[in-house]
C-alpha cells in the first residue's frame, strides 16, 4: 500500500484497558497481549499501522503495564516501525480521551491516528488507507472507519451511526437503530481532547459536540470487523481469520 500524502504519520494506541471482560484470558497480562491466531492483539494494530506508514506510536500503558513495555521492547528489534513511545498511565488509567489528553506532548500538533487494540478485520482493499482518503482537515476534526453491523461482529447490533452522502456522521437518538458502527479506528486532530477534564474521560461526548456541527466524517471500507471483547468473540474471530465462516 501507499498511504495517502495526507496519512497522519503518529498514532495514539489505547492499550491501557483493564480488559475485565477478557477474564481470565487477562488474569496474568493485559488485553493488547491477549492473542488471536498467534498473534498478540497490539501486534495486529501495530501492523496495520505500519504498512500505512505511520513511523511513531504512542502506546498508553496501565494493567500489567512492565509486561506490555517488555513485549513492546522485544518486538522493536524485529520491527523498527512504527517507533514506539510509552504513555505512561501506571497510576491511573484515563480512558479514552483522557489518555490521548495526556499523551499530547507526545503527540505534536499535527492530525494523528487513534486506535484501539481489540479490533481485528479482514478487508478487501485497505481500509486504514481508506480512511486516510476520506480524512479533510479543513471539513472536519475527526474521521471515523466504521463497518456496518451485517459485517461485523460483537459490536453493538443496533449500532452506532448514520453517514450521510457526503460522509458526515450523525449519532443515533435513544431508540433508533443505525446501520454503522466505530470499529475502533479514526483520524482526528489532537486538539479536539485539549479543553478535555482532567482525569479520565471518554472521546465519545467530544465526537458528539462537534458532529452536532458537522465535523465528524466517516468511511465504511469493504471487510469484515470483530471486536474481540470476551474469551467468546477472541474465538470466534480466531476462527474467522483462519478461513472458516
Amino acid at each position: 500500500m501507499s498511504a495517502p500524502p495526507q496519512a497522519p504519520k503518529i498514532a495514539m494506541v489505547l492499550a491501557a484497558g483493564l480488559g475485565t471482560r477478557m477474564r481470565p484470558l487477562t488474569d496474568n497480562r493485559p488485553k493488547a497481549l491477549v492473542e488471536v491466531g498467534g498473534k498478540a492483539l497490539i501486534d495486529h494494530m501495530l501492523d496495520r499501522l505500519a504498512v500505512a506508514g505511520v513511523e511513531t506510536a504512542v502506546v498508553n500503558v496501565h494493567y500489567f503495564a512492565d509486561r506490555l513495555e517488555a513485549h513492546l521492547a522485544a518486538r522493536a528489534k524485529t520491527h523498527p516501525l512504527p517507533r514506539i513511545v510509552i504513555s505512561d498511565e501506571r497510576p491511573q488509567a484515563l480512558e479514552t480521551g483522557g489518555g490521548v489528553k495526556h499523551a499530547l506532548p507526545l503527540l505534536g500538533d499535527d492530525p494523528i491516528w487513534v486506535a484501539n487494540i481489540d479490533s481485528v478485520w479482514i478487508e478487501q482493499t485497505s481500509a486504514i488507507e481508506a480512511v486516510a482518503r476520506a480524512w479533510d482537515p479543513a471539513t472536519m476534526d475527526v474521521c471515523l472507519m466504521l463497518a456496518s453491523t451485517t459485517r461485523s461482529l460483537g459490536f453493538h447490533d443496533t449500532g452506532d451511526v448514520f453517514l450521510s452522502d457526503e460522509g458526515v456522521v450523525r449519532f443515533k437518538n435513544p431508540g433508533e437503530t443505525a446501520p454503522l458502527v466505530y470499529v475502533g479506528v479514526h483520524i482526528c486532530k489532537p486538539q479536539v481532547v485539549a479543553d478535555g477534564p482532567e482525569g479520565p474521560f471518554s472521546l465519545l461526548p467530544t465526537w458528539k459536540a462537534l458532529a452536532a456541527d458537522h465535523r465528524v466524517h466517516g468511511v465504511a471500507p469493504d471487510g469484515v470487523w470483530m471486536h474481540v471483547g470476551d474469551p467468546g468473540a477472541r474465538d470466534i474471530a480466531e476462527a474467522r481469520l483462519a478461513g472458516h465462516p
